[in-house]
């Protein structure tokens, strides 16, 4: 099977596996059991009435909020093995609301690949990181200390599609709560969808916090893809291909490779291979230190 399609299939399932509590959809309730004490690497609300998993950028607003707030070793140790491992082969693979983003953008339209601020916008992520999920929650808090999770609620697409829209259609509490905020938070969402069928993967590329962390980590991924310069005939096929605008060849904005390997199937020459980073036990050190954008 090529890789496009390998990627699809499991990024089906993994959005049916972290999303398959069915009781929930039926009874329009919240799955509350010992599963919900794991996280997924991905963007997958806590409150979509099919998650049997929690999501990490929930998880940690909620220890940064909490009035008695410690460090959380478990979030950091969590955020630094899934980084360290693969990076963003998390966006590309794992995460559902990038999964729904890439079909949307399969309509037929007018595409987007490139406009004026398309890359100083990429950077908005890394604010929204350190506001949303960081400062707001930690400092912005009640008479009680008590902090919000301010991304899930002023900004999650995700959390708004799984348990803004679907879990109030099956409670009719819920729905004679809906007010101001949740129409911000459809406004968002539904900005968001229509954006996607012209534009690739517009809230990876510009909002979310879980990409801006991972990114971080993309330079250093034990993960990662590697190109062979002996092979590599500088033809720019694979820049071309890339709908994150990365020149894997020169090293240029590789924090936003997802790893989705549209390059690596649009290079002839098989130059492109992904595979664990090694050092001059491959004979190269060279293309290891050009990987590593050393």
């Amino acid at each position: 099977m090529e890789l496009g399609k390998a990627r699809r299939a499991i990024q089906a399932a993994v959005s049916l596996a972290a999303n398959s509590y069915v009781i929930g959809f039926l009874k329009g309730k919240i799955y509350r059991g010992s599963l919900k004490n794991l996280c997924v690497p991905g963007l997958n609300c806590y409150s979509c009435p099919g998650a049997l998993f929690s999501c990490p950028l929930g998880g940690v607003q909620g220890v940064i909020g909490s009035r008695q707030y410690q460090l959380s070793l478990f979030f950091i140790g969590f955020f630094m093995a899934v980084g360290a491992l693969c990076g963003r082969f998390v966006c590309g693979f794992l995460c559902p609301f990038g999964f729904l983003q890439e079909l949307i953008h399969k309509i037929p339209s007018k595409k987007i690949r490139n406009f004026k601020g398309d890359m100083p916008l990429r950077y908005l992520k890394y604010a929204v990181l350190v506001l949303f999920v960081l400062l707001l929650p930690m400092f912005a808090v009640d008479a009680f200390g008590q902090g919000e999770a301010w991304f899930c609620k002023y900004i999650c697409p995700a959390g708004t599609l799984e348990g803004g829209v679907i879990l109030p259609l099956l409670n009719q509490g819920l729905r004679a709560a809906i007010g101001a905020l949740y129409r911000w938070k459809v406004g968002i969402l539904v900005a968001l969808l229509l954006l996607s069928i012209a534009i690739y993967r517009p809230f990876c590329k510009y909002l979310c916090p879980l990409g801006a962390i991972y990114g971080l980590f993309n330079r250093v991924a034990l993960l990662r893809y590697r190109v062979d310069q002996e092979r590599c005939t500088q033809c720019g096929a694979c820049q071309r291909a890339c709908q994150m605008g990365v020149d894997i060849t020169k090293g240029m904005h590789l924090s936003e490779c997802i790893f989705c390997g549209d390059c690596r199937a649009a290079c002839k020459a098989g130059a492109i291979s992904f595979r664990a980073a090694r050092g001059k036990k491959t004979g190269d050190a060279i293309n290891f230190k050009r990987d590593a954008g050393i």
